[in-house]
């Protein structure tokens, strides 16, 4: 049994997480903001960077996935900064305190995001892809070069550049179903932008995977094999859910109500293949669009 810390342990992916990695029978320290309420809690406080270096002794791997979440509220240049410092500044910190234990994790496994490809049409974007332009392309590079400080004292840093993570309890996926079930969904814009997708339930296992697969190293498409167009998603989530998507979301109007998140998260295109992971043998449970919607829709559990 090894111990595990895990930031944004309530999260969406570290709920699965905590889950996950108690059911393997490892020891789960979970750093949380506010006043630790269970054993298995510890304080910290980014933005006042205050985190006790005691946190890391005897601790093997650390699974950091906190931070703002990005589509809470429209983006102003408020909102921009407090997601960009609570990314790049908490990983900061962690890192930091990391380095200061008398023997550092052997592990990170670090949050980023494919918004580090930028908007980028039909291109097919792999980890060696260079980086995009826009808000989020710049998070994800300062977010990423704070993680990768580690390695510099050895630790084996992975970036795990997540995609549209599918699960009914929370997330893109869960904010569409309402309007969806309604038979008010529709593509968005013209349809044209790739999304790269990938369900929680496999985001958990690569997780795993990335902990015990020594050659990953640097930054991983979380991702499954298959992106399709925002067009071809919205039909098979119409046929998932059996009802019709005829109520396509105008770009302009998409604007109006999101302003500059709606070019950065809704018609923003990036095709993207996890080259890492399937060249190191991950099989994914959910490669095909239409099983992971099914299994998708299933993933209630928060």
């Amino acid at each position: 049994m090894s111990r595990v810390v895990v930031t944004g342990s309530h999260g969406l992916v570290g709920s699965a997480v905590v889950r996950a990695f108690r059911a393997d029978g490892h020891q789960i320290v979970r750093l949380v903001r506010g006043e630790p309420l269970a054993d298995d809690e510890a304080h910290w406080d980014p933005e006042g960077g205050r985190l006790a270096p005691d946190v890391f002794e005897d601790v093997d791997l650390v699974v950091h996935l906190a931070g703002e979440n990005i589509a809470a509220r429209r983006w102003s240049q408020r909102v921009k900064q407090r997601i960009r410092d609570s990314r790049v500044r908490g990983t900061e910190l962690l890192v930091e305190r990391m380095l200061q234990a008398e023997r550092p994790p052997r592990v990170l496994l670090s949050a980023s995001a494919i918004g580090y490809y930028g908007d980028r049409g039909d291109e097919e974007l792999t980890e060696n892809s260079p980086p995009g332009e826009g808000f989020l392309a710049g998070v994800c590079r300062d977010w990423e070069r704070a993680a990768l400080a580690a390695a510099e004292r050895g630790v084996r840093v992975v970036c795990m550049r997540f995609g549209m993570i599918l699960s009914a309890a929370g997330g893109a996926l869960a904010k569409m179903l309402t309007p969806f079930r309604l038979g008010l969904g529709g593509r968005v814009g013209k349809g044209r932008q790739y999304w790269s997708w990938i369900t929680r339930r496999d985001v958990v296992n690569a997780i795993r995977f990335a902990q015990q697969t020594d050659a990953l190293e640097g930054p991983v498409n979380f991702v499954a094999p298959q992106p399709v167009t925002n067009r071809v998603f919205t039909e098979a989530l119409g046929r998932a859910l059996h009802r019709p998507t005829v109520f396509p979301l105008p770009a302009f109007v998409a604007r109006i109500v999101l302003g500059e998140m709606a070019d950065e998260l809704l018609l923003a295109s990036q095709r993207v293949y996890p080259e890492k992971l399937l060249a190191a043998g991950f099989a994914f449970s959910d490669a095909v669009l239409e099983d992971a919607l099914a299994s998708a829709l299933t993933d209630t559990t928060l």
